[in-house]
């Protein structure tokens, strides 16, 4: 028996054509049923999401549409799934940047 493949949040951000903030907002208020995989990554069922945008898509105006995805766009999504990362690439690079100067 063949296991059912669960969707990411970017699957379901490129099915409903809304930003993968937009997917993760609906998913925290429990408008799309999500499942958490060892407590840290949303998943979705395929069909919910399809029934979801079949039945509730005019009834979410915040969510906002992609006309077309560009690189702004991109690099906001980029820091806003990675921005401690970033901090913490930066923080480590003036660490060393001071032990290097003898600080």
């Amino acid at each position: 028996m063949a296991e059912e493949k669960l969707l990411t949040v970017r699957d379901v951000s490129v099915i409903l054509g809304v930003f993968e903030k937009d997917v993760l907002d609906l998913a925290e208020k429990g408008t799309i049923p999500a499942y958490k995989i060892g407590g840290l990554y949303l998943r979705f069922k395929k069909e919910q999401v399809e029934q979801y945008k079949r039945t509730h898509r005019q009834e979410h105006p915040e969510c906002q549409i992609k006309e077309e995805r560009g690189l702004r766009d991109s690099f906001l999504d980029f820091f806003y799934f990675n921005d401690f990362y970033i901090l913490a690439l930066f923080l480590i690079v003036l660490l060393g940047f001071l032990v290097y100067r003898g600080l």
